[in-house]
């Protein structure tokens, strides 16, 4: 007998991982996972964040959850985590490898390329691109070891295509003015990369590694920033944070077991043009 179609996206019975799990995002593609029955380990930086968004999970979607605090760009520390995930919620077969960093210092980050500094430049790549390799790593080697998984990776519009700088005049996020600083595009057009490269590397061991591009998600811009993004876009606006998850869920499921290498933007069309 055939399976029904919907139950290709059914994730009962699966031990889910996202990195970044307490950011914009990584909340909305915990919630996703929950609610299509997947276990969830939500990693992050702070230990009371993520322990208070794994009971808030749980409780809502009745699933197991469970927070860990860990540092992406350790590698150690990644394998203790994976550890003690699997010791606790089952073998890993999904990957959210979500984290990103804009820095502690926000002015280094949105400083312009002239006086970007080398320091600031290698402290995100440890975190976009050295991190997304670690977790990727400690993970996805399990999951070939054990023939089965599918990592989905987060990249940004700008690893496809770079900013017009034309719209930040007068935009501001959160009350400040910002940009998009050219160590974001480079470190989000190598997340895609190195997707294409695990993709290819893993295939033959049962391993689906894709990525995911967002646009554009409205988070706390002002309206003129808002106006001049959507009007650049061809539906005419900036994304919700929840019109990723069905793409996450798509490419996590075995409604894409056929698709693997492969970049899917979720832009409003931003890219078509």
């Amino acid at each position: 007998m055939m399976t029904a179609f919907k139950d290709l996206f059914d994730l009962k019975g699966r031990t889910a991982v996202v990195t970044g799990g307490c950011g914009i995002l990584g909340r909305r593609f915990t919630e996703g996972l929950a609610e299509f029955g997947a276990k969830v380990a939500i990693i992050d930086l702070d230990e009371k964040a993520v322990a208070a968004a794994a009971s808030e999970l749980g409780r809502r979607f009745s699933v197991d959850a469970m927070g860990y605090a860990c540092d992406i760009t350790q590698p150690e520390a990644i394998r203790r985590t994976a550890d003690a995930i699997e010791a606790a919620l089952g073998p890993v077969s999904i990957l959210l490898n979500n984290a990103a960093s804009k820095t502690r210092d926000v002015d280094a980050f949105f400083a312009p390329v002239a006086t970007f500094s080398l320091e600031t430049w290698r402290e995100i790549m440890s975190v976009n691109l050295d991190g997304m390799f670690n977790v990727a790593q400690v993970f996805g080697t399990r999951m070939a070891e054990r023939g089965y998984g599918s990592i989905v990776q987060t990249a940004s519009i700008y690893g496809l295509m770079a900013p017009d700088q034309r719209i930040y005049e007068g935009s501001e996020y959160l009350g400040r003015a910002i940009n998009t600083p050219a160590v974001y595009t480079a470190s989000k057009a190598g997340v895609i990369g190195l997707t294409k490269h695990l993709a290819t590397y893993w295939g033959a061991q049962g391993v689906r590694v894709n990525t995911l591009t967002p646009g554009g998600v409205e988070s706390g811009q002002n309206d003129t920033f808002k106006q001049r993004y959507g009007a650049r876009v061809p539906l005419g606006r900036m994304a919700r944070a929840d019109e990723m998850v069905g793409a996450m869920l798509f490419l996590v499921s075995d409604a894409a077991s056929y698709v693997t290498g492969q970049n899917i933007a979720v832009d409003g069309g931003l890219s078509a043009w």
